[in-house]
């Protein structure tokens, strides 16, 4: 497997997002895949979630609209790891 193909498994994604949730200065000692990202669990607020997301993005290279960062709160670490694998996955096949 390539270093690429490495970082884009969920669990090199959720790596690169638990990085960046520390550098964003959260303390992620008590957080795992279930661990929601709103309010419940890591309770990122909208312009951390935007954050988030666009540490991904410009990371992977795959966007998410607006109403789908909004969206991103109510999934778990886990949840939306996989979601950025999908989007991958379905990026690399078409193109």
């Amino acid at each position: 497997m390539t270093s690429h193909d490495e970082i884009s498994t969920v669990d090199g994604i959720k790596a690169f997002a638990f990085e960046a949730l520390k550098e964003m200065n959260y303390d992620t000692s008590g957080f795992d895949g279930d661990t929601l990202l709103g309010p419940a669990g890591v309770d990122l607020e909208s312009l951390a979630l935007a954050e988030l997301g666009v540490r991904l993005e410009e990371r992977f290279g795959i966007r998410f609209s607006d109403d789908e960062l909004d969206e991103i709160a109510a999934l778990t670490i886990d949840e939306f790891c996989a979601t950025v694998a999908e989007r991958l996955a379905t990026a690399t096949t078409s193109g």
